[in-house]
C-alpha cells in the first residue's frame, strides 16, 4: 500500500532514486525496519484482546503420552492458546502496508503465511473442541505437502528462468548442484521439513518464538542481500531480482514474534500453537528456496534441526533396540527431565541460536 503510493508520485521519486537500495526503487532498508517496528507494535497492540479473548475459547489441555511431562507441565494447563492469530495477523498487516504487493515472491510468502496458519488454526481448534488429539499426522502431512506443492511449482517457473534460480549451494565449499525439476520435491521437502521442526520446538515457553526471532532475522539480512545484484556479486551469491522485498515480509515476522515473545516469555501467558509454529516455520522453509540457500537455513535454524533429529533419533532407536537415547524427546524435555530449570534451557536454547545464525551470515565470505 505504502510502496503503491510513493510510485504514484513518480516525479518525486526520480529524484529520490539515488538514495534507494538494491533492487527496490523505494526505500527497501527503511521499510523493512518500518515493517518490524509496525509488526512489533500491531503484536503488543492485539495481544492483550486476543489474549483474552482466546482465555474465553481455546485453553490448553496438557495431555501428552507422557505422565511425567504432563506432571512437569501441569501449571501451563488452561493456559490461553493459538496466539499465532496475532502473530500472522500482525505479519499480514505489516506486509500488505510496506511490501511491494506486486512482487510474485511477497505474494506467495503471503499465500505461505497464510495457508500453513489456517491449517495449525483447524488443528488446534479440533485439538481443543474436541477429544481428539488434533488432526492424524498423515492428513496435516497431506495438508502441508499440498501447499508446499503449490507454492513449490509456482517458484520452480519464476526461477526457471533466473541464473542460479535452481541449483542447490552448498555454504563455504561452493559446490553447486541443478536441481532442474526436482526443484519442486525438494520445495515440498524444504517447507513441509522447517514447518515441523519449528513446531517440535515450540514446547516451553519462550523457545520456539525466540529462536524464530534470531532465525527470521538471519533470513531478512539474507534476503536483503540476495536482491541486491552489488552486495551478492560481492558475497558470491546468487542475485535473485526481487527478493530483496521478501525481507521485508521476514522483518514483519520479526517483529511480530518479538511482539509475541513480550506475552510467551516465562511463565507465558499465551501459546502459539499450530496456528503459529506452522506458518512461521514455512516462511522460513520458503524464504531458503527463494535465495536458494537452503543449506544456510539448516545452521541459521539448527535449533529447529537439532530438536527434529532429536525425535528421529528417539523413535528410531526405541523401536530397534527398545532403550530410548533421550530421557523424552524432542531435546528440550530430555534436559527438563533432567531437572534443569525451564528458563535455563530456553536461554541456552536462545544462545545457541543467535550463534548459529551469526555462522550462517558468516560463512558467506568463507570459501574454499
Amino acid at each position: 500500500m505504502i510502496i503503491w503510493l510513493v510510485k504514484t508520485f513518480s516525479p518525486l521519486l526520480e529524484q529520490l532514486e539515488v538514495l534507494s537500495t538494491g533492487d527496490s526503487r523505494v526505500f527497501l532498508t527503511a521499510r523493512m525496519a518500518l515493517a518490524s517496528l509496525s509488526s512489533f507494535l500491531i503484536a503488543i497492540l492485539l495481544g492483550p484482546l486476543a489474549i483474552r479473548w482466546l482465555e474465553k475459547r481455546f485453553r490448553e489441555r496438557v495431555d501428552s503420552d507422557s505422565e511425567k511431562l504432563n506432571e512437569i507441565h501441569a501449571s501451563k494447563n488452561a493456559t490461553p492458546t493459538m496466539g499465532g492469530i496475532f502473530i500472522v495477523g500482525a505479519i499480514l498487516i505489516s506486509g500488505l502496508l510496506w511490501a511491494d504487493l506486486s512482487n510474485r515472491y511477497v505474494q506467495l510468502g503471503l499465500l505461505t503465511a497464510a495457508g500453513f496458519a489456517l491449517l495449525g488454526a483447524y488443528d488446534d481448534w479440533i485439538k481443543l473442541s474436541t477429544t481428539r488429539n488434533g488432526l492424524k499426522p498423515r492428513q496435516k502431512l497431506v495438508v502441508q505437502l499440498i501447499f508446499s506443492t503449490v507454492i513449490g511449482t509456482a517458484l520452480y517457473f519464476n526461477h526457471h528462468s533466473v541464473p542460479a534460480g535452481l541449483d542447490l549451494i552448498m555454504p563455504v565449499t561452493r559446490m553447486v548442484c541443478s536441481l532442474g525439476l526436482f526443484f519442486i520435491p525438494w520445495s515440498m521437502f524444504v517447507m513441509t521439513g522447517s514447518s515441523n521442526a519449528v513446531n517440535l520446538t515450540d514446547g516451553l515457553d519462550g523457545l520456539a518464538s525466540g529462536c524464530m526471532v534470531f532465525a527470521g532475522s538471519a533470513f531478512a539480512g539474507l534476503t536483503y542481500l540476495a536482491g541486491h545484484k552489488v552486495m551478492a556479486e560481492y558475497l558470491q551469491v546468487p542475485f535473485i531480482p526481487g527478493a530483496g522485498e521478501l525481507s521485508i515480509l521476514l522483518g514483519a515476522t520479526v517483529g511480530a514474534v518479538l511482539g509475541f515473545l513480550w506475552f510467551n516469555c516465562y511463565p507465558a501467558q499465551v501459546f502459539m500453537g499450530d496456528t503459529g509454529s506452522l506458518p512461521l516455520g514455512a516462511l522460513l522453509g520458503f524464504s531458503s528456496l527463494v535465495i536458494r540457500q537452503e543449506a544456510l537455513l539448516v545452521i541459521a535454524g539448527g535449533v529447529f534441526v537439532v530438536e527434529t533429529l532429536s525425535v528421529i533419533i528417539q523413535v528410531f532407536w526405541y523401536r530397534r533396540t527398545g532403550v530410548r537415547v533421550l530421557a523424552c524427546s524432542p531435546l528440550h524435555n530430555h534436559f527438563l527431565f533432567k531437572g534443569q530449570h525451564e528458563m535455563k534451557i530456553v536461554v541456552r536454547f536462545w544462545i545457541c541460536s543467535a550463534l548459529l545464525a551469526i555462522i550462517a551470515i558468516s560463512s558467506l565470505k568463507i570459501a574454499t
